[in-house]
């Protein structure tokens, strides 16, 4: 009978701890999904960040008239940060598209998507005020882009 005792209280011990981890697992499960939430919400805010710099850099760019080549280069940097973000992005498959070919026409077309920054800027400035419009007029931009010339 006390072999018995002994044999009943592991087991009640056994189910106690089992069911603690359980709910160990489940607690740190649901921080999981809080913390990746909470750096997804992160990596968006810095890729609008990203998407302003390049819009400012583009103003600039227009408004100096002075040095274009580099600030060029400026636009394609802060436009490659924003392309890298967007990466990190889940469920932004249709924007990851529509940053990398804007990015790809940026850097292999630099002639003429010189001419067309001012619809680039009204593009991401939709986009960083959310507004669906501005990936539509970002595949028009890429879309017009003459692929097979300079």
């Amino acid at each position: 009978m006390n072999q018995e005792k002994i044999m009943k209280a592991k087991m009640i011990t056994a189910i106690v701890i089992c069911i603690a981890a359980l709910a160990g697992l489940f607690v740190f499960i649901g921080l999981y999904m809080d913390k990746s939430e909470e750096v997804r919400k992160t990596y968006i805010a810095k890729y609008m960040e990203n998407l302003s710099a390049v819009s400012e850099e583009i103003d600039t760019y227009l408004e100096s008239g002075k040095d274009l080549p580099t600030r060029y280069n400026m636009i394609l940097s802060d436009m490659g940060a924003a392309r890298s973000l967007v990466f990190l992005i889940d469920d932004y498959t249709e924007e990851q598209k529509a940053i990398n070919e804007l990015h790809y026409c940026l850097v292999k077309y630099p002639e003429q998507m010189q001419g067309k920054l001012e619809d680039v800027k009204k593009a991401l400035d939709h986009i960083t005020e959310n507004l669906d419009k501005g990936y539509r007029e970002v595949n028009e931009i890429v879309d017009s882009v003459d692929k097979m010339g300079n």
